[in-house]
């Protein structure tokens, strides 16, 4: 049986994606680089410094700023976006979250954060969902960030355990390749064109139970 469960957290627990979106919009109009939405789907699960990378490419500008300017200009990114979530509160948990952290505590399993964003321990302090979580995994301490599997192999280990141990929890198709790659058993929030047809899918968190993550389990390879 599965002994923890690492949880992507923009679009998983909460949804940031919009004041994401909103900074790096704000950040590329100053730049002189124009994003919109479908753009920005490209950067859901991705690191800050990834993600900038993308949009200056996106903007031909890919090799017109130094070393200093771009971490300037992700800082400065960082600084809109932290405004932003400032408002955050418990009740932009999404529904069913607090209930499944509640369960899984419960049920003796391990609760880790495996999320790109820098700012996790902020946003689960805001939410009031931080004492449910055992462990938060550093983005910036892994070398590569999603698709790779780093930061859900970390999240797993700061709880003791395996990523074949464990059930990822994403929202993203960058998240997505992580958990398969960690050798962690994916759960998607999202739908099937976005995510893949060959993985569990719910269409929205309120569906996430500890019964549901105990039967995909049971019906895997894991759980055979």
């Amino acid at each position: 049986m599965f002994k923890g469960v690492l949880f992507d957290l923009d679009g998983v627990i909460t949804d940031t994606a919009e004041y994401h979106y909103r900074a790096w919009k704000k950040l590329g109009e100053e730049i002189g680089i124009t994003i919109d939405r479908a753009f920005n789907e490209q950067l859901k699960g991705v690191s800050r410094e990834d993600s900038l990378s993308r949009m200056l490419a996106y903007g031909n500008k890919e090799n017109q700023f130094s070393a200093e300017e771009f971490a300037e200009m992700a800082q400065r990114k960082n600084n809109y976006y932290v405004e932003m979530i400032q408002a955050i509160t418990p009740a932009d948990v999404y529904p069913g979250i607090l209930d499944l952290l509640k369960d899984l505590k419960s049920a003796g399993k391990k609760i880790s954060l495996a999320s790109a964003s820098k700012n996790g321990p902020f946003l689960l302090n805001k939410m009031e969902i931080e004492d449910y979580f055992d462990a938060i995994a550093d983005p910036a301490s892994v070398k590569a960030g999603k698709p790779a599997p780093d930061i859900f192999v970390l999240a797993a280990t700061k709880v003791g355990l395996t990523a074949e141990e464990c059930i990822g929890v994403e929202d993203a198709k960058a998240g997505i390749e992580a958990i398969k790659a960690s050798g962690a058993l994916p759960i998607g929030v999202g739908r099937a064109e976005d995510l893949g047809t060959d993985i569990a899918l719910v269409s929205d968190t309120s569906k996430l139970s500890v019964d549901y993550l105990t039967g995909q389990w049971t019906d895997s390879t894991h759980g055979n």
